[in-house]
């Protein structure tokens, strides 16, 4: 039953059987982020069979370390790209239309200075177009004493007025984790802390791949029609087995978390950096205030996690405190940060900024492969990706499919009532069809907010006894985002976490105390304040 097929011991069951039952997989996926839970979605839904494995957990890579933003690319107007903007926009309006409550519109605001770039009629000409795609008007100009008081903390020094528009915010993890949903629902199978290790082949072509378990280390062979390598910034890897061309530039994005009092905002501000006039977002996201991203090189990539550097916090905390000098903003307000690394197809730019973010497909002789490209399309790159794999597959079905993405939540608890309209909106975007069992499972005061975020106590439970927890990480700073939103990671709330690991997982006291050390490893190394 997918219902609970990420339940305890689930896992461990389908490993079996995959060792035991050898079976032949019209596609096998390597990656679980929202690039390859869009095309396991897409593939299972016509009918294929189709495994999914992610070596780390699920978003662990680019897809939970967003700018959590789902915008149609105003950037690509501008470059004259007005294809990808267009289909970009699409896309927005049908997540926002589909998933509310998960993505969500957003104000976004661009401060106009006498003498910047640019100003007002230059944006706002951009934004004709934007919202002639969307099919509706987002945006507005706000004369200088209005826009004074829509943003009271803002470096007013000549000041001229502000421009409103509209894009969307989202959960990146969560997205990734309703569209695997999805795609159990239509067959697949989907494993995480399991990945390609090898390719097989069969004269040069593509027949399969050898499956290394990362929690036991055990190998397993398996045999398809076609590996998709959706790895995103690590798709170099699986493709130096069939070649030693190199396409993938690792660009790193960092982002720093305050709390929204030391920094409120009530909607996404578009800010270009006094240094170097790339442009950063002050947003609010799940209670607390974000800021980022930069861009840099990563410099090579590896199986571990991006971590931000100094000089990255004290870029981000520069153009926050010129854009609001009136909040102050310190170092010691910081409450966590997040660095992702983007997968930029390479164009020989010297500036990773200046390199396209559209999304590249190769085929190697059954190996299709798939990076670039952006949050907001990932069902279109998924129909590019099996455009390309179908010549593999031997069954591929011909017919019109459906476009639409999510199953309706279709919730009849009582409980549902209970909660004010903000959380209902919450609960079924967050977890869809999942939304009416997450309400049964909950304990009676597991309705509650866990201060200091906008997630219910009845997430934890439902992420520990139905989502493939294997880590304490995979908890905090996946299913959750507490590992972000609280001080120190979310200590003060450890204890009651325990215990619903505990119930739910079955961990000993000593399984606990070896998971919290390996999380508070991980979150002082890569999700603190850097030194």
């Amino acid at each position: 039953m997918w219902q609970t097929a990420w339940a305890p011991g689930q896992r461990e069951q389908q490993l079996r059987t995959l060792k035991n039952t050898p079976e032949h997989w019209d596609v096998v996926v390597a990656g679980g982020g929202i690039t390859g839970a869009g095309i396991a979605r897409e593939a299972a839904r016509r009918g294929l069979k189709v495994l999914l494995v992610e070596r780390q957990d699920f978003a662990w890579g680019t897809s939970s370390r967003s700018s959590k933003m789902v915008h149609g690319g105003l950037r690509y107007i501008a470059q004259g790209d007005i294809k990808t903007t267009m289909h970009s926009v699409h896309e927005r309006e049908r997540l926002m239309t589909e998933a509310p409550g998960l993505v969500d519109q957003m104000g976004y605001v661009m401060a106009h200075y006498k003498g910047g770039f640019p100003g007002p009629f230059v944006f706002n000409t951009l934004l004709r177009v934007y919202d002639f795609f969307a099919g509706k008007r987002y945006r507005r100009f706000f004369k200088r004493d209005d826009f004074d008081f829509l943003s009271p903390y803002i470096n007013d020094n000549h000041l001229i007025g502000g421009t409103q528009f509209a894009d969307a915010v989202t959960d990146d993890a969560r997205l990734v984790v309703r569209v695997l949903r999805e795609a159990q629902k239509d067959g697949a199978v989907v494993l995480n802390y399991l990945g390609v290790k090898n390719l097989v082949k069969t004269d040069g072509q593509v027949t399969g791949a050898v499956l290394e378990d990362a929690l036991s280390g055990d190998l397993i062979p398996v045999r398809a029609d076609v590996i998709i390598n959706a790895t995103g910034a690590w798709a170099d890897e699986l493709r130096g087995q069939m070649m030693a061309e190199k396409k993938i530039r690792p660009a790193r994005g960092s982002h720093i978390v305050v709390p929204n009092w030391r920094l409120p905002v009530a909607q996404s501000y578009t800010v270009l950096h006094p240094d170097d006039k790339r442009p950063i977002f002050i947003f609010p996201w799940e209670g607390r205030t974000v800021i980022g991203t930069t861009d840099l090189d990563n410099g090579g990539i590896t199986n571990t996690e991006a971590t931000m550097t100094r000089a990255e916090l004290e870029y981000l905390l520069r153009v926050a405190c010129v854009q609001f000098p009136k909040s102050e903003l310190k170092e010691r307000d910081i409450i966590s940060s997040w660095a992702g690394v983007r997968p930029l197809v390479s164009s020989g730019a010297l500036n990773p900024s200046k390199e396209k973010r559209d999304h590249s497909v190769w085929d190697d002789k059954g190996l299709v492969s798939v990076s670039g490209g952006k949050l907001t399309t990932f069902r279109l790159i998924a129909l590019d990706v099996l455009e390309a794999a179908r010549k593999y597959i031997r069954r591929y079905p011909v017919g019109e499919f459906s476009a639409q993405i999510f199953t309706p939540a279709d919730i009849v608890s009582s409980r549902f009532e209970q909660l004010p309209g903000y959380l209902q909106k919450r609960v079924s975007g967050h977890f869809g069809m999942d939304a009416e069992g997450l309400l049964e499972l909950s304990a009676r005061d597991e309705l509650d907010v866990i201060p200091g975020s906008r997630t219910l106590w009845a997430e934890v439970r439902w992420a520990a006894a139905r989502e493939c927890v294997q880590h304490l990480d995979d908890l905090m700073l996946r299913r959750t985002r507490l590992g972000l939103l609280l001080e120190q990671g979310g200590a003060q709330v450890a204890e009651r976490i325990r215990v619903i690991c505990a119930e739910e997982m079955g961990w000993s006291d000593e399984r606990w105390a070896q998971e919290w050390l390996r999380y508070q490893d991980i979150w002082h190394k890569h999700y603190s304040v850097p030194v």
